[in-house]
């Protein structure tokens, strides 16, 4: 019993002496395996990064092995892609676009109107504009689901910057006529951006910026709206919520009209119990649709009925009729007032770019169809500069109508061609009736449609996810109800730069520990189970090692080191760390500030004295798993023959393996 029980120990042993000789004989194999890639002709190389980083989506793809003649076809459509889905339009197509359209018009008639007023340009300005940009976009758009017209956030922006350069009232033919530049320029800025695959530019803009940007924007756009509201004549041109609220304190006592403030808080609880009806059941989406028209015509025949305009309540008065009249020689091609234009058309276009793409991008993904970004912009920009040449204003993609239009079931682009129907035929012949429409109406769909843009959900879960994130949101945010539009947007822009820097300049770096039982190692504060290897640091870099970062992750490895140290003195029977492991899997590229930093990691090594069997020697660097692109310029920068390329491993369980068994045999 005793010798067979020997026997199965001596065999135990030999198994698990050849399994240890094997897995030392496979550490070996494996230092190979990280070799350096071959050597990429420079044009080529050059040619692949920027393909990626400007046709990262193959755009020709469609037009190779093709004839001339389909080629031309491609081009075409690529350009005008109704003429691609327009072969397969049906009647069925047609049914779901004629109600989505007629639908959207009915939403978008009142509140053009209004937005027009944001503007402070003339009402007959937003209808011109959800006239010919929506025809244009037709053609040339790629969403199905978009709804093109004057949005309240860039009507706000817009008429915020053009009455610090103009006075809309005294200075009305020049405010006009800057307006129409503005929207030149922003379609140019908008085109420029598509046409040289530019459009990653606008997600710089960070989505917590976004999100407190437009709420800041709506609180703001809601506060003007408490002049037509409470149908106050003299009102504060600044935009700020201490100067509008002192604006309508001060006249509370006599500036206030009671008949206004019936009318708007009539009609604006009649709009908010539609909305709620629309949001308990999506069946009557239609509802909060038709209720901004339904309200504009109760609102005008009581007025006019009544005479309520003559007891002080403020009307629109009138529109003029017809449809949009040239605006060509308008546009400021020189003079002062060219720059200035300039200047506010790139703003007002990228916050244009920046709504539309995201409300197309949302809705293909619920309907599952690819949006080309960079069509989209060419699109946008094109009905822009053909707007700007035809009286309008900048239009973009808009969220309510959008929503609308995707719950009506809008098959195609069609929708937007019918509703531009409905707002040419109110040009022509409905203009007139708008005539008793009391301004407190127009602020009450205006105050209505703001309301949905403060995201008080998503902010709550900015605070959840990402505290730097919510910062920037409630930087932003009161940026503009505190300041201006303008100021709000600096805020959001300039802090969503300082977190690209701040993830740039200041790299995550991490401990690995073996996982128990595993050949694994991980952060040992993601996973608590994990134990460090005696006389080993292992340290991961999470990120590209640059000239921005690399002086601080050089630092920053040498203090994990130093505390490291520090633990062993205090700790008994600890060996000093021998082996500094970096884990570079997650370095994806390396620059030569980077590579010195790693040069001087490594003299800063060399410098350390720790007792080794007898002899005094210096902890030694160990790459784990440097990438391709890091490989290549590690090598041709010498600095493999520095540490030695045996230095160099296919994972971080192979180089504790190979350079520390006794140690790694020792851990669970």
């Amino acid at each position: 019993m005793d010798h067979s029980t020997e026997e199965a120990q001596t065999k135990e042993m030999d198994i698990r002496s050849l399994s240890s000789s094997h897995r030392h004989s496979q550490s070996e194999r494996y230092i190979h395996k990280v070799g350096v890639p071959p050597k990429q002709n420079l044009f080529k190389e050059f040619r692949e990064t920027l393909k990626e980083t400007f046709f990262a989506d193959d755009p020709l793809r469609p037009f190779k092995d093709q004839s001339r003649s389909q080629k031309f076809i491609l081009g075409i459509q690529t350009i005008f892609p109704i003429f691609e889905w327009g072969r397969k339009y049906n009647l069925k197509k047609l049914r779901g676009d004629l109600i989505a359209g007629l639908t959207i018009a009915s939403l978008c008639i009142p509140q053009d109107i209004g937005y027009a007023k944001l503007a402070n340009l003339d009402p007959q300005y937003g209808l011109y504009s959800s006239f010919v940009p929506p025809l244009i976009y037709a053609f040339m758009g790629s969403s199905r689901d978009i709804a093109i017209g004057p949005v309240a956030v860039v009507s706000l922006l817009l008429g915020t910057m053009l009455q610090n350069e103009l006075d809309p009232i005294n200075e009305k033919a020049q405010y006009q006529r800057l307006a129409f530049t503005a929207t030149f320029f922003a379609g140019i800025t908008q085109v420029t951006l598509g046409f040289f695959r530019l459009g990653f530019l606008i997600d710089f803009l960070s989505h917590a910026a976004i999100v407190g940007f437009m709420g800041g924007a709506a609180v703001t756009i809601a506060l003007q709206q408490l002049k037509g509201f409470l149908g106050i004549k003299k009102f504060t041109k600044k935009s700020d919520i201490i100067s509008v609220m002192h604006s309508v304190v001060a006249s509370a006592h006599h500036g206030w009209n009671w008949q206004t403030i019936a009318i708007g808080a009539s009609f604006l609880s009649f709009l908010l119990f539609a909305k709620f009806i629309g949001k308990k059941n999506k069946k009557f989406f239609w509802v909060p649709a038709i209720a901004p028209l339904i309200s504009v015509i109760l609102s005008t025949f009581f007025v006019y009925i009544t005479r309520a305009d003559k007891q002080g309540v403020q009307i629109v008065k009138n529109i003029k009729k017809g449809i949009n009249p040239s605006s060509v020689n308008e546009i400021y091609f020189s003079g002062d007032y060219l720059l200035k234009g300039f200047r506010i058309g790139v703003v007002a276009g990228m916050i244009g770019l920046t709504e539309a793409i995201a409300i197309g991008r949302t809705f293909a993904a619920m309907k599952d169809y690819q949006l080309d970004g960079n069509k989209e912009m060419v699109a946008l920009g094109a009905m822009n500069v053909v707007g700007s040449m035809t009286s309008c204003y900048v239009a973009t993609g808009s969220f309510s109508r959008s929503a609308v239009n995707y719950m009506a079931g809008c098959e195609t682009a069609v929708s937007n061609i019918v509703m531009s129907c409905v707002v040419f035929l109110t040009l022509e012949f409905i203009t007139p009736l708008f005539k008793y429409t009391p301004n407190a109406i127009l602020a009450s769909i205006i105050i209505n449609a703001v309301i949905s843009l403060i995201d008080i959900g998503a902010a709550t879960l900015l605070w959840k996810i990402d505290k730097f994130d919510f910062v920037a949101c409630m930087g932003a945010f009161f940026g503009v109800v505190f300041s201006s539009v303008e100021i709000g947007l600096l805020i959001a822009v300039s802090i969503s730069f300082a977190k690209i820097l701040l993830q740039v300049t200041r790299p995550r770096t991490a401990i690995l520990g073996k996982v128990p039982r595993t050949t694994v190692y991980r952060n040992i504060q993601q996973y608590p189970e994990a134990t460090k290897v005696p006389g080993v640091l292992i340290v991961r870099v999470d990120s590209a090692i640059y000239f921005s970062n690399s002086n601080y992750v050089k630092e920053r490895i040498l203090r994990w080191l130093e505390d490291e140290e520090e633990e062993v003195k205090a700790a008994t029977y600890q060996p000093r760390i021998q082996f500094l492991i970096v884990e570079m899997s997650p370095v994806t590229d390396i620059d030569t500030s980077g590579i010195h930093a790693l040069e001087g990691l490594h003299r800063s090594l060399e410098k350390r004295e720790v007792q080794k069997s007898g002899d005094v020697v210096a902890p030694q660097l160990i790459l784990a798993n440097p990438g391709p692109v890091v490989m290549d310029k590690l090598h041709a920068s010498s600095f493999t023959s520095l540490i030695g390329e045996d230095n160099i491993f296919l994972t971080v369980a192979d180089a504790v393996s190979s350079r520390a068994p006794k140690l790694v045999e020792e851990q669970p």
